[in-house]
């Protein structure tokens, strides 16, 4: 039994006529009436009554039709389900970012994709840095959204840039150089510096920080080193020092916070990727990264 014959049976039972069924499904009567008769064959029971008048559905056909319109639709559903599963229109995404920086853009991105495929689950959450690519490594997100360091390290890694921006000096507005348009690093020598502790941070973004003042003929003196990133912004509203961050950071920051463009800084951008790894078979991906570019 195969589901070419069920449909035979379910068209011939819709039309009680075999020449019409054969007119609908463009095949000879003959190879209808064969399909039928083989059908009643592997069943052991007769689906139609046939004379040289009409055609009637037997007690056991006229069951046998509900059950073969069942198995057909089941079977139709399942396939469909099956094509647009493996185009990525059913299925789940797992997202993982960094909160801070996604802020401008993602939650757009998300509701355009939800509205053009509906049937994908998608799995949203915030992770620090590190845990980003522990988890992008290990498989447990399919897409993660965060700084390009550290992930050429990943086996079978894409990545493509997302969005970069400024890394601005970052102080309370009652400091003497907050109405500043640009600040030069050098000019900092004397302050006190707030910086995501090195072992938390961001791989290579305390470095990164430092070696950039280092550059520009000062040894940052950090008075405070916090384990998560949103505290530094906390710490300089109290006025305990001054930091260095990407520019996204002023949309969750403290009115009274400013942040002022570093003069002289060129190529030193913050920079924001979307990484994915080659032998990732769900098919979503794709269809995530082209929502994506037309954000």
């Amino acid at each position: 039994m195969d589901i070419r014959q069920l449909r035979y049976f379910i068209t011939v039972a819709e039309h009680l006529n075999f020449t019409k069924a054969a007119n609908q499904l463009y095949v000879a009567q003959s190879a209808i009436s064969h399909q039928i008769a083989d059908l009643e064959e592997q069943i052991g029971v007769k689906l139609f009554i046939r004379n040289k008048r009409s055609v009637q559905l037997t007690p056991a056909g006229s069951i046998f039709l509900k059950e073969a319109m069942e198995i057909v639709e089941k079977t139709s559903g399942a396939i469909e389900k099956a094509k647009q599963t493996d185009a990525g229109l059913i299925g789940s995404l797992s997202i993982g970012f960094l909160s801070v920086h996604v802020r401008r853009f993602l939650p757009e991105v998300i509701k355009r994709f939800r509205a053009l495929y509906p049937k994908v689950e998608l799995h949203l959450n915030h992770f620090p840095s590190k845990m980003l690519k522990e988890a992008l490594e290990e498989g447990e997100l399919d897409i993660a959204l965060t700084q390009p360091t550290g992930l050429h390290r990943i086996e079978e890694i894409e990545i493509q840039t997302v969005a970069k921006e400024r890394y601005c000096i970052v102080m309370h507005e009652n400091h003497p150089l907050a109405n500043c348009k640009k600040i030069k690093l050098v000019d900092l020598a004397t302050e006190p510096f707030i910086i995501h502790n090195r072992h938390d941070s961001p791989i290579g973004s305390y470095d990164f920080i430092v070696h950039l003042c280092e550059q520009n003929g000062l040894t940052p003196r950090i008075v405070s080193q916090p384990r998560f990133v949103d505290t530094v912004p906390i710490i300089v509203e109290s006025e305990m020092g001054i930091s260095i961050l990407p520019k996204s950071f002023e949309a969750v920051s403290s009115p009274s916070l400013r942040f002022i463009e570093i003069d002289g800084l060129e190529g030193h951008d913050f920079e924001l990727v979307i990484a994915w790894k080659k032998n990732n078979l769900n098919p979503s991906i794709s269809l995530f990264l082209d929502v994506l570019a037309i954000k």
